[in-house]
């Protein structure tokens, strides 16, 4: 595929045509050495757009800093019992938590911001100096959960320790590495059937357009619906409610599912349509799209930053600061403007005591399998959808780009974060013309400012990430044109790949979905194939010393065989 079907021509970058000081900047660098090395002119591309691409990637994916930091305080981190200034088995778990224990994970919820940007920066300048690509990396969304809530626990009510945890991650992260080091993963990714590998784009374009049009990292528009699981939203923050899971004891009281968490504001009430916010994220949408049909460069950059200025006034119904508890504390933060925050307790925080429990392994297989298939399959379709993978399944830079986030597994579980994967918000900086490691390398120098200027980066509104991610799922929706869907036995495994990604809020699942439909519906092929060539006979081949390949003689162009495409 060439990457001018991604959307970027491959006009050289030369002098000619460029009289302004970022023409004469562009032609420099790609004439320099440096430019050579990671051949922006060969690739079509500029120094400009690979400042824009990485610029526009960070900004989808900025939202990460607060939210993985989050997520991961709500197990707890390396805060226990001894924190709190009345130590009890409730000082931990609402309705009220000890103000010694909230203090902790305060600190706690700093330390993963560092811990997040530490690992994203070491995964991206692997991934751009050595890979020469633009995909950016970071803790992944899904398995940070699946970290916090389901390893654990809420507040550390799950089957193992934070610091087990951490150590669970680190020795999956020395198998990936492993299994990456030895070719293993390319090897998988060229194993997956075509048109599972085809559809798996548009699979993860429709997941990212899902979590863009959700409440907590979009803009609101899908709610829970207690009927149909999911209905139309967008009503204002007054209407929305919290769902907790819960369990009714025979004396009829009603008590939290241990391990299990509150869903904040994900149900509303009434007033659907009627949110604010939403409808500025429209705004942000519009800005974009219009941008997009034009061809103008920076679409994605100009929605964020219109959206997430507007949202900077306090005293409006669109604030990314309401006039409550946890608006104040923001808002506070966001003023400091400048943080510099050194980790105090999540780094080399593991703790190898329980590797005697079978949780401890059943942690380390998850989180290895679903880092095979999740990232995996995100690295080879951000490559694809670039315009680099080659009709064999390569791409060029692939050993390190699976390196790249084997390595950052294991330094960010030294830091104290989760497992770090490729990110699919990558494709809105290769959407803007991203194509060379350049594009990565600008996204870690912006992780690595995030050291300093995290109360700005922390404070992008949901709604403001949530329209490019939508339209980054209109453009990838294309590949499903590469699809035979005449061909039942390619059109079903790929709607199932699709399908499954955004409704169970996994490219993992996904795969294993449409890897599973593909093989059962061609058992049945391979099977009688095999029967046939086990009676067959060897024929002696004809004087000219040709063989003919097909059951009906090519020279007739009568061959009855059909080959199934994997």
């Amino acid at each position: 595929m060439d990457p001018a079907a991604a959307g970027v021509s491959r006009r050289p970058a030369s002098a000619s045509g460029y009289g302004s000081l970022v023409g004469r900047l562009n032609f420099a660098v790609a004439e320099s050495r440096i430019g050579r090395r990671f051949k922006v002119a060969e690739r079509g591309s500029t120094f400009t757009t690979e400042l824009r691409a990485g610029t526009a990637t960070f900004l989808t994916m900025a939202y990460i800093l607060a939210v993985n930091a989050s997520i991961l305080a709500d197990s707890g981190a390396t805060c226990t019992i001894s924190d709190c200034n009345n130590p009890s088995q409730s000082c931990k778990f609402p309705p009220v938590v000890d103000p010694g224990y909230a203090a902790c994970l305060d600190r706690a919820r700093r330390d993963l911001i560092v811990a997040t940007v530490g690992s994203s920066i070491i995964g991206c300048l692997i991934m751009g100096i050595f890979a020469n690509l633009p995909i950016a990396l970071a803790p992944g969304m899904g398995i940070n959960a699946y970290f916090a809530y389901n390893v654990v626990g809420f507040h550390g009510s799950g089957n193992l320790s934070y610091r087990n945890a951490l150590t669970a991650v680190f020795i999956e992260g020395l198998l990936f590495m492993l299994i990456s080091a030895v070719g293993f993963r390319a090897k998988l990714a060229k194993l997956v059937p075509k048109p599972v590998r085809i559809s798996s784009s548009a699979g993860i374009g429709l997941f990212l357009a899902f979590i863009g049009l959700q409440g907590n990292q979009g803009v609101g528009l899908i709610a829970y619906s207690s009927s149909t699981l999911v209905t139309l939203g967008a009503c204002p923050r007054s209407e929305r409610v919290s769902l907790a899971p819960v369990v009714a004891a025979a004396n009829g009281t009603i008590s939290l599912i241990p391990g299990a968490t509150v869903s904040g504001g994900i149900m509303c009430l009434r007033g659907r349509m009627e949110s604010p916010t939403f409808w500025l994220g429209v705004v942000g949408f519009v800005i974009i799209a219009y941008c997009l049909i034009r061809n103008i460069k920076g679409a994605m950059i100009y929605g964020i930053l219109f959206v997430t200025a507007v949202s900077w006034f306090r005293n409006t119904s669109v604030t990314a600061f309401p006039d409550d508890s946890s608006g104040n504390e923001a808002y506070h933060y966001f003023k400091r403007v400048v943080d510099v925050h050194k980790i105090e307790s999540t780094a080399g925080a593991l703790s190898f005591s329980g590797l005697g429990k079978p949780f401890f392994w059943e942690a380390v297989v998850t989180f290895l399998y679903v880092d095979l298939l999740d990232t995996t399959g995100t690295l080879y379709t951000m490559a694809r959808f670039a315009g680099y993978v080659d009709a064999e399944g390569n791409f060029e830079g692939q050993y390190f780009a699976f390196m790249s986030d084997a390595t950052a597994i294991v330094v960010g579980s030294l830091l104290g974060t989760s497992p770090v994967t490729a990110f699919i918000e990558s494709s809105t900086g290769v959407r803007e013309g991203g194509r060379t490691g350049m594009t990565a390398i600008t996204v870690a120098g912006y992780f690595f400012l995030a050291f300093f200027f995290t109360p700005l980066l922390a404070s992008i509104p949901p709604w403001a990430v949530g329209p490019p991610l939508v339209l980054v799922g209109v453009m990838m929706m294309k590949s499903v044109l590469d699809v035979d869907w005449d061909d039942m036995r390619q059109g079903i495994p790929a709607f199932i790949t699709m399908i499954l990604m955004p409704l169970t809020y996994s490219i993992a699942y996904g795969l294993i979905g449409g890897i599973g439909t593909f093989i059962v519906l061609n058992l049945l092929d391979w099977g009688t194939g095999l029967l046939r060539n086990g009676k067959k006979k060897p024929e002696a081949p004809p004087s000219n010393g040709k063989v003919d390949t097909t059951t009906g003689g090519a020279a007739a162009g009568v061959g009855n065989t059909k080959e199934i495409e994997v």
